[in-house]
C-alpha cells in the first residue's frame, strides 16, 4: 500500500469511528431516510459541513506546527488524551450499555426548509463537531507531515459514506441501529481504533 493511500486509509478510518457515535444528528439522519424526506439535502449538508470543519481542522493545526514546530509535541499530548478519553468513554459504553438505542421517532419534518434548517442547527450547534473535526482530526492529520490533506481527505469521505448510507440505506440500517447491541458492538470498535491511535499519538511525540 503505497504511503498516501495508507494515510487516506488511516483518516477515513479515524473520520468513521468519530462520526457513527449516537447522537441528535445521525437520529435525524435516520429519521429523515426512514421517511425519505429531503435526504439528499439533509445528507449533502452534513458531509459538506464535514468537510469544511475538517479542511479548517487540518489547515489550521497544520499552519500552527509550521509556524511553531514545538505544537506538534503540544498537539500529539493533548490530541491523545482526547482519543484516549473518547475510547475508554466507548469501551465503558460496552460494558454498562445504555437502555437507549438510536431514537428515530417523533414528528416529521414536515417540509425542506424545515429539514435544512434542523440539520444545519444540529450540525452547527453543536460543540462535539468543532472538537472531534477541527481538533482531533486537525491533531492527528498534522502528524502525518505533507500527508495530512491527504489524510483529511480520508477523513472527509468517511462522513460522506457514512451520511449516505445512514440517510439512504435507512429502511434497512433502521432495523438494525435502533438495536441497543448493535451499538454495543460499533462503541467496541470505536473503542478500540480510538484507544489505539491515542497511543500511537502519544508515543510518536
Amino acid at each position: 500500500m503505497s504511503t498516501a493511500l495508507a494515510a487516506a486509509a488511516a483518516g477515513f478510518g479515524t473520520g468513521l469511528s468519530l462520526i457513527v457515535a449516537i447522537g441528535a444528528q445521525n437520529a435525524f439522519v435516520l429519521r429523515q431516510g426512514i421517511r425519505r424526506d429531503s435526504v439528499l439535502a439533509v445528507v449533502g449538508i452534513c458531509a459538506l459541513s464535514d468537510a469544511v470543519l475538517i479542511g479548517l481542522g487540518v489547515g489550521g493545526v497544520g499552519a500552527l506546527v509550521v509556524a511553531w514546530p514545538g505544537a506538534l509535541t503540544a498537539v500529539g499530548w493533548i490530541g491523545g488524551a482526547f482519543l484516549l478519553g473518547y475510547g475508554l468513554l466507548a469501551a465503558r459504553r460496552v460494558v454498562r450499555p445504555g437502555t437507549d438505542a438510536l431514537r428515530t421517532d417523533g414528528e416529521a419534518a414536515g417540509s425542506r426548509r424545515r429539514a435544512v434548517l434542523t440539520c444545519l442547527a444540529l450540525t452547527w450547534l453543536n460543540p462535539h463537531v468543532y472538537l472531534d473535526t477541527v481538533f482531533l482530526l486537525g491533531s492527528i492529520a498534522a502528524d502525518r507531515g505533507a500527508l495530512r490533506w491527504t489524510f483529511g481527505l480520508g477523513a472527509a469521505l468517511a462522513s460522506l459514506f457514512w451520511f449516505a448510507a445512514l440517510g439512504f440505506g435507512a429502511r434497512l440500517l433502521g432495523r438494525f441501529l435502533t438495536r441497543p447491541a448493535a451499538w454495543r458492538v460499533l462503541d467496541g470498535l470505536v473503542a478500540a481504533t480510538m484507544i489505539t491511535l491515542g497511543v500511537l499519538l502519544v508515543m510518536g511525540t
